[in-house]
């Protein structure tokens, strides 16, 4: 037995569906953009910092 109760609705109308296209899409693209932009940025800072690191630890010998 149906909790719904939903007999004789639209849902069960044999009439064309219509697709509503106003509607902005993209909510999750942007997070998904944003995540990877942070990634990208994470990635780029470890990058630096690394490469500080390394200068910082041969730097006495290179220029010593």
């Amino acid at each position: 037995m149906s909790q719904h109760n939903i007999s004789g609705s639209e849902a069960f109308d044999r009439t064309p569906q219509v697709t509503i296209r106003s509607v902005r899409t993209g909510g999750l693209r942007r997070r998904r953009a944003r995540t990877a932009g942070a990634f990208i940025a994470g990635a780029i800072a470890a990058f630096i910092g690394g490469a500080i690191a390394l200068a910082a630890v041969f730097s006495p010998t290179l220029f010593g």
